[in-house]
């Protein structure tokens, strides 16, 4: 499969351009803005350019295809829920000819694996065993009355008896939280993204004894509230067998509640795009590029921006811009500046600037770091045959482990060839540095060449394979977790670590003890007086998904750019804070 990958660029310079928005940031939440501006007729194209510092687009969006094989690998984002309206929309209506939304398959539980302490069991053993009346041994020593829940349903106890346990709970919630004790492990949570609005600033946690008793539950971190429910052990199991380290950090407890019951519980349906899930990027990009006068300044890179320079009369900011291969500096003015980065990127700019400069905008400064950078790197890998299948029965899903790998997903298989794809594997925040001392190294991959493709193709990825240490490391630890020591080794790698620069980080959450509602509405105007915007996934309460960026970008531009919502967005979508 060949991607299509083509959208005009433009990769030169035109000093003393004047427009009235410049878009900094070619992710997804850039491309929205520059796209509902220019759609909408608020603003002519030319009117509208967006600046990108790398010679691509999508930001951590990145679907690729390995040489040899027709299956499409998601090196960043690569999913989206059904509940999420506007990313639905826009690929299965607005640009439904363009893309493919399929199925993206988790699995069947009885065939993938969990391998904790060097115990391996099947994911789905805990549910055999409760159908039984059994309770399911692991190796972690577990409070008596938290043993024989797996990961999923012990996060849904956690919660539940936090919830139920605030008597200010207003009724109508407790309404929509659901346990009957004749079904022990099961809990409902029928609570709408309003509900959990309503509820997260004021739940209070309610336990006498707790360090945290009377405290609101936005100012505990979420390492500290599930240690407090269920000890350190049971803290390291949920971390351990929830497969994301970034779920269990000690993030803002009150903003973890409605995440882990609905974006990752066990009966969350996900989609994704047949083409590849940055096509969304690109969609949106040649929609807005069709426009005369469009452009996506490509390896140009935002050094700083002022107020005082000689076009102020007409427009009220200057930014300065490196042109990256011609090492050359130009201007760009502009009445409004809309900064679609996350945090790293935001804190690459210049610091000393009127905007971030921390004597005259302190809150900026401190809002900037309300959330935590997460780290998060990928590791695709070829493979002649879909061992996975062939030896274990496994078509699709993920595997999931206490080894540095933490999780392997099971892609796809060329039906013309057998060549199979694999993400080795998807490790998060302390795993990331485990990782990389072997990603430094010098000695790289040896690539093999392939019934189905030739040297010539896999050494033109020399840049973006992984080492040969870090593929050995790997690959002995995919052998321990399947328990077989016979798992042939790949022809090919392609490895991406999102804490590079500019990105920092795969994904964000927010800190505790921050007021979420105020830090959301203040970034995306964080100064009364200056037409300057902050939008991205980051600063959302939908952080590590597009819907994020979305929602933001589209309450930014309705609320500052007077843009009405669009008909393809439901009246009744309630796109949060």
């Amino acid at each position: 499969m060949k991607l299509n990958k083509e959208v005009r660029l433009t990769k030169g310079c035109q000093p003393d351009m004047s427009v009235e928005v410049a878009i900094v940031g070619g992710g997804v939440s850039g491309l929205y803005s520059a796209y509902r501006l220019t759609q909408s007729q608020a603003l002519p194209a030319d009117q509208v350019q967006i600046f990108e510092m790398s010679n691509r687009i999508g930001g951590r969006l990145e679907s690729v295809v390995m040489p040899g094989m027709d299956v499409v690998g998601e090196l960043g984002g690569m999913r989206y829920l059904t509940s999420q309206e506007i990313v639905t929309a826009l690929i299965e209506k607005v640009f439904a000819e363009e893309m493919t939304p399929v199925p993206f398959p988790m699995g069947k539980t009885d065939k993938l694996f969990i391998y904790l302490r060097k115990q391996r069991l099947m994911q789905d053993a805990w549910e055999v065993a409760q159908k039984k009346g059994e309770t399911q041994p692991t190796r972690y020593v577990l409070n008596e009355n938290d043993e024989g829940y797996n990961a999923d349903q012990l996060f849904n106890k956690i919660i539940y008896d936090v919830l139920m346990a605030d008597p200010n709970l207003d009724n109508k919630f407790r309404k929509k939280i659901i346990y009957n004790p004749e079904h022990r492990y099961t809990y409902t949570f029928e609570l709408t993204s309003e509900d959990w609005d309503e509820i997260k600033p004021v739940l209070t946690y309610c336990f006498e004894g707790s360090p945290y008793n009377k405290r609101k539950v936005n100012d505990i971190g979420f390492w500290n509230l599930i240690k407090d429910r269920v000890s350190q052990e049971g803290y390291n199991f949920l971390a351990n067998a929830g497969g994301y380290y970034s779920n269990t950090i000690n993030w803002n407890a009150a903003e973890a509640f409605p995440y882990m019951v609905g974006d990752f519980s066990a009966n969350v349906e996900y989609k994704t795009i047949a083409e590849g899930y940055d096509q969304i990027a690109y969609s949106l990009a040649n929609a807005y590029l069709g426009q005369e006068g469009s452009n996506i300044w490509v390896e140009n890179k935002l050094v700083t921006f002022t107020k005082e320079h000689k076009n102020k009369s007409t427009h009220q900011y200057e930014l300065t811009f490196l042109h990256i291969p011609s090492n050359t500096v130009w201007k760009v003015y502009a009445n409004s500046i809309i900064l679609a980065m996350p945090r790293k990127s935001l804190e690459l700019l210049d610091q000393n600037n009127f905007f971030f400069n921390i004597n005259q905008n302190a809150e900026l400064n401190k809002n900037i770091r309300s959330v935590i950078m997460e780290p998060a790197f990928k590791i695709l890998m070829g493979f002649e045959t879909p061992w996975w299948n062939e030896r274990f029965g496994i078509e699709s899903g993920h595997s999931i482990t206490d080894l540095p790998m933490r999780q392997c997903y099971y892609f796809g298989t060329d039906p013309h060839n057998d060549n199979s794809l694999l993400l080795g594997s998807y490790g998060d925040m302390e795993t990331e540095t485990f990782w990389k001392a072997l990603s430094d190294d010098k000695e790289l991959f040896k690539v093999r060449a392939n019934r189905s493709a030739s040297m010539d193709e896999l050494n033109a990825l020399e840049s973006v394979q992984a080492t040969q240490m870090m593929v050995d490391e790997l690959m002995n630890q995919i052998r321990e977790l399947h328990g077989d020591s016979t798992i042939p080794d790949p022809y090919v790698t392609w490895f991406r670590d999102w804490t590079d620069d500019p990105y920092g980080a795969g994904y964000h959450a927010w800190k505790a003890g921050y007021d979420v509602k105020y830090v959301m509405e203040f970034m995306r105007k964080p100064m009364e007086a200056e037409n300057i915007h902050i939008c991205g996934e980051a600063y959302s309460d939908q952080q590590g998904w597009v819907e994020g960026a979305f929602c933001v970008a589209e309450l930014m531009l309705q609320q500052y750019f007077g843009l009405e919502r669009p008909e393809w967005i439901p009246q009744s979508y309630y796109m949060g804070w």
